[in-house]
């Protein structure tokens, strides 16, 4: 009995002397798709190749403890935005920021623990400590998306208690509908019409719907917040969509969509820092390419105790004791930085206005320390903690920055530093405890 040529047994490569010539065509494409099956199964997905396996980069140390390894993650991520360039960039320090949130129903998947909404709540409040932290001249407000409209949740203020305050009540900012982005835009750009041109205008998206319900063109929108010089980022919690790509690639802003929590985090707090101003040309008759000098005129208020007689304040109308004197008109204002209402002249205080000044001068990434071969100072503890230095070689690789004897030299003072402090130095003092630079 002849053998079929599409039997299994042609499969395997293995030949019948009776079928030598029959079916020739179809019997030799057999076996190099059985190949082919064979070495699909030896390579991994196209998605596995560029999913990191936390799991393979984690190695245990002599005693079989992974302690040593975590920790050299944390610190790897810690260091990894210290790694910018140093060099002096001129950035905008006066921020304007409305921060708008996704109301939707979509918010209430569970995605992400406990659920998108809550979620969002908190990574929002956490976001507005550390941008007033470092933006002291700013002033964030809050708009929330849900039924097809923009809703304003929190005025736009300096001050980060009244921000908070507008986030911290969970039963007025229930989700429910759906989003509309052109509203929600169309709400921010005009609580930031009447700004000045030397203060940065942005917008900030947490969107987590995979929909919009916009009554118009959301193009022509788009098209004059690029007029008004709007810089609109965008945070996706569920997937990409082109419109939102397309509102931060024309808009000069950052599009990410959150992965899982942490890189949640990660996306929102990479726009703390003041972003980068573009250059423009002076005239057509110069050939500097730098921008123009924007002089502005600020004032340092007085401070009144609260002992002082009580009065109205110029900005809610309250009577209070303690307040803020406009240099100008003598207007009473509650908190500062702010414009006064009467005059219209920006009052600062001059620690604000000093504690700006860190990112335009930051300070020089410490030199991560691979050996002590040519180490000209032996000393054995931190410069700024007098913790000691470990002992041990750390077991991760040098990469990223990340030092394996946990040391950090300045490049000014030579001192060395640990890694909580290296962090500490450059996100919180901002300046080097060595050298005072």
């Amino acid at each position: 009995m002849d053998v079929d040529s599409d039997s299994d047994i042609s499969l395997f490569g293995d030949e019948d002397p009776r079928v030598k010539g029959k079916g020739k065509g179809r019997a030799s494409e057999k076996p190099k798709k059985g190949k082919v099956k064979r070495k699909t199964k030896e390579q991994a997905y196209t998605w596995e190749a560029s999913y990191t396996r936390s799991w393979d980069t984690v190695q245990e140390d002599e005693t079989g403890s992974l302690q040593g390894a975590v920790e050299d993650l944390m610190a790897r991520d810690r260091r990894r935005r210290l790694l910018a360039p140093a060099a002096a960039i001129r950035r905008t320090i006066i921020r304007h920021l409305v921060l708008i949130l996704d109301l939707s129903n979509s918010m209430m998947d569970r995605d992400f623990r406990p659920t998108r909404f809550d979620l969002t709540l908190r990574y929002a409040r956490e976001f507005v400590t550390e941008w007033f932290d470092q933006n002291p001249l700013g002033q964030i407000g809050v708009v929330g998306m849900r039924s097809g409209l923009g809703e304003r949740i929190g005025e736009m203020s300096g001050n980060p208690q009244d921000v908070l305050r507008s986030l911290s009540d969970r039963a007025k900012l229930e989700p429910t509908g759906e989003p509309s982005l052109q509203n929600a835009i169309e709400m921010a750009r005009g609580s930031m019409s009447h700004l000045p041109t030397q203060s940065s205008r942005e917008i900030l998206i947490v969107f987590g719907s995979l929909s919009t319900c916009d009554p118009g063109n959301i193009h022509e929108t788009l098209e004059v917040c690029i007029k008004s010089r709007i810089r609109i980022s965008v945070v996706a919690l569920a997937a990409e969509m082109k419109i939102c790509r397309e509102l931060s690639d024309k808009a000069g802003g950052k599009f990410g969509v959150a992965m899982n929590e942490g890189h949640f985090k990660d996306l929102l707090f990479e726009l703390v820092p003041p972003p980068a101003q573009q250059a423009t040309i002076r005239n057509a008759g110069s050939g500097s390419g730098n921008p123009p000098a924007d002089l502005m005129m600020m004032g340092f208020p007085t401070r009144l105790p609260d002992s002082s007689p009580p009065s109205l304040c110029a900005c809610h109308s309250d009577l209070k004791s303690e307040g803020f004197l406009c240099p100008r008109c003598m207007a009473k204002v509650c908190d500062v930085p702010t414009d006064c209402d009467i005059c219209g002249l920006m009052i600062v205080s001059s620690p604000h206005l000093a504690r700006s000044y860190h990112h335009l001068f930051p300070v020089k990434p410490y030199e991560a320390v691979t050996s002590l071969e040519y180490t000209s100072q032996s000393t054995t503890t931190c410069h700024a903690c007098a913790r000691p230095f470990p002992a041990a070689h750390s077991s991760g690789a040098v990469t990223e920055g990340l030092s394996p004897l946990g040391r950090y030299r300045c490049p000014d003072c030579h001192h060395d530093f640990c890694t909580e402090c290296d962090v500490f130095v450059h996100d919180v003092v901002h300046c080097c405890p060595g050298c005072g630079k």
